[in-house]
């Protein structure tokens, strides 16, 4: 017997008119936000948060016929002032992963690429039905940090989401997308009870709930595209150039962390003390 079918896993950012110049790539205009989830209700999608597809397929549990996850990385204010409201109107879920350091308040360590969410802003979108899951505290990537320093930023983020919100997150997205068996067992062993990579593919139960595939949406992804990518068709021709400079750059952090392995000097990681 068949196993459950791939899941259309939606990787959003910034959904701002004005991006900053670092995240406009990675960004959408509200207009087209909007119009991508007329085009998961036209199509008889049925958003599901992060959580809720996890555990059905951990538990057997039944799924809709035609699932699909909506989820926002870092924590923009966009977030909440254009994708809130558009959610609301058709009744949709979805999850927000953020960067703890990098939201407005308290715990703010500065670094955000545009303007974030506050936690005020994150309480309201939890209250709206949004998962509040975590991403890290800084945005490292987090295959490259010694074990200290890894589980201080898996660690403090999930201590303060859990503080402003009053509920500890059980999903968390790993920065840039990058993992590794070590990162995958700390967020597992600290809790999280799934976790999200990118790799613009369809999210299968088969690749293990700590490390579910998601597909990009970008300031250029038009609306038959959109159409195309949540309907399964066409995803590797889409993400060819990603899928090529992702095998380039994976090479490059490899090495750069043997060599920080080899350090003959014995010093410390400076990044220890950030």
């Amino acid at each position: 017997m068949s196993g459950p079918s791939p899941v259309p896993v939606l990787m959003y950012h910034a959904v701002t008119e004005t991006p900053a110049p670092a995240v406009r790539e990675l960004s959408v205009t509200p207009r087209a936000f909007t119009g991508q989830l007329a085009v998961l209700a036209d199509r008889g999608f049925t958003p599901l948060t992060t959580a809720a597809l996890a555990a059905a397929w951990r538990d057997g549990g039944p799924l809709p016929a035609k699932p699909v996850l909506i989820t926002f990385d870092d924590g923009y204010e966009g977030v909440h002032r254009y994708a809130l409201p558009a959610l609301v109107r058709h009744g949709f879920p979805a999850t927000l992963f953020v960067t703890t350091g990098w939201l407005r308040g308290p715990y703010g360590t500065g670094g955000g690429p545009n303007t974030m969410l506050d936690w005020d802003q994150v309480r309201r979108l939890a209250a709206a039905g949004v998962e509040i899951g975590g991403h890290s505290h800084r945005h490292p990537p987090l295959d490259g940090l010694t074990d200290d320093r890894l589980r201080r930023e898996v660690l403090r983020c999930k201590e303060i989401v859990t503080a402003e919100t009053g509920a500890a997150p059980e999903s968390f997205a790993y920065p840039y997308g990058h993992s590794s068996r070590r990162v995958r067992q700390l967020v597992r062993g600290l809790g999280f009870r799934q976790a999200l990579a990118v790799r613009n593919a369809l999210a299968d139960r088969r690749q293990g709930p700590y490390a579910l595939a998601r597909l990009t949406v970008r300031r250029g992804t038009g609306p038959e595209e959109f159409a195309r990518l949540v309907e399964g068709r066409g995803i590797s021709r889409a993400f060819a150039r990603d899928r090529a400079l992702t095998k380039g750059y994976a090479v490059v952090r490899r090495t750069r962390q043997a060599a920080r392995r080899l350090r003959p000097d014995g010093r410390r990681d400076p990044e220890d003390d950030n």
